[in-house]
């Protein structure tokens, strides 16, 4: 073609898929509501538990949590390809209506025996670990363009955790952790609603993907062989499992004990009222964080991401040197950023570089193996206050992010890894 030519008949631009068809408004409203109940977890856990049984009552809450999560969540994979994503995600929804608000009446009733925490904690953990495999797996199904959808989702998540805490800590030093809770429930129940609605059949505006349609109609597979297969996908992918290891010793130094020690000195420091608006400030953060993902595409997004994750370092570092609140806001706010960022890389690699059969399999052994750290890092926060004051355990946590990114960085197939496009049969 002559350089005329190509004036007068210039190529035409790359199409953009629309994002808001009705799927994926009534999985963004399944989403957002439901995380705005979980980001007022933490606080009413911090808060709430902390008041009655101290900083080893909320790390052995919280992990007993992650440690049930930890332990279900490969089975949670294999259930989410059987029988659907999305059907797990409506039952575990339930589930959780159903123990947020056994809590909620046992907060109103007066102090909950910490039995009760821990078990309705173990519970909640299960019904998580059979609802997050598919969270990966639903995106690809629901939207065409999964960075896009990602970093969407990751805007609602940062509005949810700015408003969420620090709604959290109003409600807890007004009426009590009860309401709290209660509306956790709530939101759960919606959350539920909103997933039934959504119909991944070939009548809808896009054929289902390959992935959920062999969970209606493939045969019977045996539990072991699709715990196998998952497993194979997952260590096949060096920057996968590399990317896990270092995120295992970020879950036992930096975010398992980050929320038990930063809530005690925060609130022993500036008043319980500072920590939730601490933590609303780490959702500012993230909704700078995921609306800058919504706008770059780096060809190297793992890469961006690990550089991206290095300003995390601030968040601990603030809270161990006692800074004041404006400078306390400004750390939270850019780790929320730096943390932001990197999600929507990874959760966009994970999705667009694994085949969608096996895509909730293997989200869920990169689940576990991620949050298996923080379940440990939990559990021993209180106990590691007896050997060092928490501000320096803090400070570990700091210096074990930037040697973490460092890591990330020199590993050959982490750093190399390139952006891959949406895989053609998920566009519709």
């Amino acid at each position: 073609m002559t350089t005329t030519q190509t004036r007068n008949h210039p190529s035409p631009p790359p199409v953009r898929l629309p994002l808001w068809d009705r799927r994926f408004t009534l999985y963004f409203a399944a989403r957002t509501v439901s995380l705005f109940g979980d980001a007022m977890m933490p606080v009413a856990a911090a808060l709430a538990v902390g008041a009655l049984y101290g900083i080893s009552g909320v790390g052995i809450v919280l992990g007993t949590w992650t440690g049930t999560f930890v332990v279900l969540v490969l089975f949670g994979g294999v259930f989410a390809d059987r029988f659907g994503a999305r059907r797990m995600m409506v039952g575990a929804d339930l589930a959780r209506v159903l123990t947020q608000g056994v809590l909620a009446v046992a907060f109103f009733a007066g102090q909950p025996p910490f039995w009760l925490l821990v078990s309705m904690a173990a519970l909640a953990g299960a019904a998580v670990a059979m609802f997050l495999p598919g969270v990966n797996g639903m995106v690809p199904l629901v939207a065409a363009e999964p960075q896009r959808a990602n970093a969407t989702l990751k805007v609602a998540d940062a509005l949810a955790h700015l408003l969420g805490p620090a709604l959290a800590g109003l409600l807890i030093t007004l009426t009590g952790a009860g309401t709290v809770y209660a509306i956790d429930a709530g939101t759960f129940l919606l959350s539920a609603l909103c997933l039934g609605l959504i119909r991944l059949t070939p009548g809808g505006a896009k054929a289902p993907a390959p992935a959920e349609a062999a969970q209606d109609t493939g045969p019977a597979r045996s539990l072991r062989r699709d715990l196998r297969q998952g497993w194979h996908e997952f260590r096949s992918r060096t920057w996968m499992w590399a990317v896990i290891l270092i995120w295992v010793v970020y879950g036992v130094l930096l975010f398992g004990p980050l929320v038990p020690l930063s809530s005690a000195l925060i609130g022993a420091r500036l008043g319980p009222n500072a920590y939730g608006l601490a933590v609303s400030f780490l959702g500012v953060g993230t909704v700078l964080g995921g609306l800058l993902a919504l706008r770059l595409r780096p060809a190297r997004p793992l890469a961006a991401g690990a550089v991206a994750m290095a300003l995390y370092t601030v968040l601990p570092l603030c809270v161990a040197l006692g800074a004041g609140l404006p400078l306390l806001l400004a750390g939270h706010a850019l780790g929320g950023g730096a943390l932001a960022f990197w999600s929507v890389m990874w959760a966009t690699s994970v999705q667009t570089h694994t085949p969608p059969a096996v895509l909730n399999r293997v989200s869920a052994y990169e689940l576990a193996g991620s949050v298996s750290g923080i379940a440990l890092g939990q559990i021993l926060a209180g106990p590691a206050t007896a050997l060092a004051a928490p501000g320096r355990l803090l400070l570990v946590s700091a210096a074990t992010c930037l040697v973490g990114c460092a890591a990330l960085l020199a590993i050959p197939a982490v750093r190399t890894l390139r952006r891959a496009d949406p895989l053609p049969d998920l566009a519709g």
